[in-house]
């Protein structure tokens, strides 16, 4: 197992670097002039020069992009275009809301799908399993921001019940920080609720048809046993693989759920750094949601071990 999980370790360095690379040309390569947006529309000639040579971006690409790789190797991400603060120390200050909600996604989903997908397998066709389905289309057809804004009048307009929008970090106390998480997180897992449901109904069904599985009913297996230890377990892979793209994908979520609910995370970041062609920031929050996606494919190809020991050889 551990000669495994080093190969794959050692597969994604390459990947890594390849991924550095392309940030980086992409965004030299897309039209614009961060010095003219911090110049403004009244700049000389001279003072647009003046900018770009503090920036260097008057220097060759091959130039820029071996002192970007020379920074980020010593964990350097340079500092914002229009702040002047260091891109790292920016990342840090609003990193706390996103992994609030990512993390409290990632729970509800797990908590709230798998089950459903249990349920609905255990009656194919059934009561039970026709609801799991039509709450799982529903959820996949609504998108996020139309979910959040129902959320919001619902349970803060009509009701009272929780905030509109805004964010607590939980030094300002518990309640506090997780009422304002509420709402966005029903809105972002609706979507993973739906696709972690469907696959684990799915891949428990296709388990369930195999041959141990009869056998172990003709023994008198209990079926709570026989659903939980053999089909669920067997079915792991294609859940874990879904939970992980799931993960994975939760970038996108939160950059719509930030804005709808005006969370200080790094979906807002984002946004607010394309707006303004701030280089470096963007770079930088790329680069760490390609790496984070790149890490998370390699946790997941690790929990495949766990499941299934065959894939280790």
């Amino acid at each position: 197992m551990l000669s495994y999980v080093l190969k794959r370790v050692l597969s994604s360095v390459p990947v890594m670097i390849v991924v550095a690379v392309v940030i980086f040309a992409l965004l030299r390569l897309t039209p614009g002039d961060p010095a003219a947006v911090l110049a403004g529309n009244d700049a000389t000639a001279e003072q647009l020069a003046k900018i770009r040579e503090s920036l260097e971006l008057d220097e060759p690409i091959l130039v820029q992009l071996l002192t970007w790789f020379r920074n980020l190797l010593a964990g350097d991400l340079g500092e914002s275009l229009l702040s002047g603060i260091p891109v790292v120390r920016m990342i840090g200050e609003r990193v706390g809301p996103t992994l609030a909600l990512a993390a409290g996604t990632i729970s509800v989903t797990i908590l709230v799908a798998i089950p459903m997908g249990i349920v609905a397998a255990r009656r194919p066709g059934g009561v039970l399993d026709r609801m799991v389905m039509a709450l799982s289309v529903l959820g996949f057809s609504v998108p996020i921001f139309v979910t959040g804004y129902v959320l919001i009048y619902l349970f803060a307009l009509k009701l009272g019940w929780l905030p509109v929008q805004g964010y607590r970090p939980p030094g300002d106390g518990l309640w506090s920080f997780a009422q304002r998480l509420i709402l966005p997180v029903l809105a972002l897992s609706g979507v993973y609720v739906a696709l972690v449901a469907r696959i684990t109904r799915s891949s428990i069904i296709e388990v369930l048809g195999e041959d141990y599985i009869r056998t172990a009913r003709a023994k008198g297996a209990p079926e709570r046993r026989i659903l939980l230890r053999h089909a669920l377990r067997n079915a792991a892979v294609p859940i874990v693989t879904i939970i992980g793209i799931g993960i994975a994908s939760l970038i996108t979520g939160v950059v719509v759920t930030e804005s709808v609910f005006n969370l200080p995370g790094l979906g807002r970041l984002v946004v607010e750094a394309v707006l303004a062609r701030d280089y470096p920031v963007i770079q930088g929050l790329i680069l760490l949601f390609s790496f984070t996606y790149i890490l998370i494919n390699l946790v997941v190809d690790i929990l495949y071990t766990v499941f299934d020991p065959r894939i280790r050889y």
